[in-house]
């Protein structure tokens, strides 16, 4: 980030058409979840589960913070995950305090089939981030 806290038009015009493709992604990935039959942020769940730890399962707290959500919310969006089927809770072996979040077969299905039809749109925002001008 600059020093100066001045921003000039070319600033703006990068954060807005940032702030556009950004959208565009966001737009094409509900449209790809509400096709699949699950909520963009069932999806997140789901995809948070597959990649976004080291381990095979999250715990409620990781996954709030990977959500940016509430600890209660979760908990209700693992409840509503669990009914369908995606995933499943299963108390800690090293803690039992802790509740290990894991992927069922099913939900494993649905990630990667939900994955694989953001490819398209990924591919578009790699190559224009990668473009010139993008970093400063």
């Amino acid at each position: 980030m600059r020093k100066t806290a001045t921003l000039n038009r070319d600033d703006y015009q990068r954060l807005a058409h940032f702030r556009y493709r950004l959208r565009c992604f966001l737009r094409v990935s509900e449209s790809i979840c509400q096709e699949s039959g699950v909520t963009p942020l069932q999806y997140q769940l789901l995809l948070q589960l597959k990649g976004g730890q080291a381990r095979e399962w999250a715990s409620i707290g990781e996954l709030a913070e990977q959500l940016q959500a509430k600890h209660h919310g979760v908990v209700a969006l693992v409840d509503r995950c669990e009914k369908a089927g995606l995933v499943e809770r299963r108390a800690s072996r090293t803690d039992r305090r802790q509740v290990e979040v894991h992927l069922l077969p099913a939900g494993e299905k649905l990630v990667q089939h939900i994955a694989r039809q953001h490819q398209n749109e990924l591919g578009l925002l790699r190559e224009e981030f990668a473009a010139p001008g993008w970093l400063k």
